[in-house]
């Protein structure tokens, strides 16, 4: 047996081949090797006062004409936006990186079987099973109403399915919690759970200044509430 192994593997090399992989051995569907946090992102309490500062002041427009479906079709992958072309669904991507104790599929690693999520925004802790209904959702904390009415209206489809997708934008909350919060902006919602505050400034200054959106003059004071709660 031991020649006959011999004879086969150097049959190949002389062919110009390796010997062939075993089935057994085919590496698994997954993600490609694409980072799921961007490099500083969320900005420091620091930066995002900097940048809030920064933002261009103005009332929201256009808001009669938002339709969602002027941001793609649902998630896409297809996006250079942080997160994409990385062979995994959008909402996927966000549970791998948001969920704990989390259990991926043998033969696709994209998808989340189950895991845990401690809501940031109301302090719940929520189980997640692949096939259950979950009471998880995926909130755009800009939420793309908020960004049409600040300047998403002017932008290119390719450029609102960016946003529609990157996971810089994204978080995976409580249903309940993200149907409250809706497209409000934070002078009409913060998140329940105080202690998120600063981090949600953060997050909000951060979008608003990585798409160049408009701020307007309540939503700029209730940032600067939530920054100053970072200490």
């Amino acid at each position: 047996m031991i020649r006959t192994v011999g004879v086969l593997v150097l049959a190949a090399a002389l062919a110009g081949c390796a010997p062939a992989r075993a089935p057994s051995e085919d590496p698994p569907a997954g993600p490609s090797a694409v980072p799921l946090v961007a490099a500083g992102f969320p900005p420091t309490a620091a930066e995002a006062r900097m940048r809030l500062a920064a933002l261009t002041v103005a009332w929201g427009r256009n808001w009669q004409t938002y339709e969602r479906s002027a941001f793609g079709d649902g998630w896409s992958d297809e996006t250079d936006a942080p997160g994409g072309r990385n062979g995994c669904d959008t909402r996927d991507d966000v549970l791998r990186r948001d969920l704990a104790e989390v259990r991926l599929g043998d033969r696709n690693s994209c998808v989340v079987l189950s895991g845990v999520l401690h809501d940031p925004y109301s302090g719940k802790r929520l189980p997640h099973s692949y096939r259950k209904p979950s009471e998880i959702q995926t909130d755009h904390v800009v939420a793309l109403g908020a960004a049409w009415r600040a300047g998403a209206w002017a932008w290119t489809p390719a450029r609102r399915l960016a946003f529609a997708n990157d996971l810089d934008v994204l978080l995976a909350t409580d249903k309940q919690t993200n149907q409250e919060k809706s497209s409000k902006t934070p002078d009409k919602w913060k998140p329940p759970r105080t202690a998120y505050w600063c981090e949600y400034g953060r997050r909000w200054t951060g979008i608003k200044a990585k798409y160049g959106l408009t701020v307007s003059p309540p939503e700029k004071e209730a940032v600067r509430e939530l920054l100053a709660t970072c200490g």
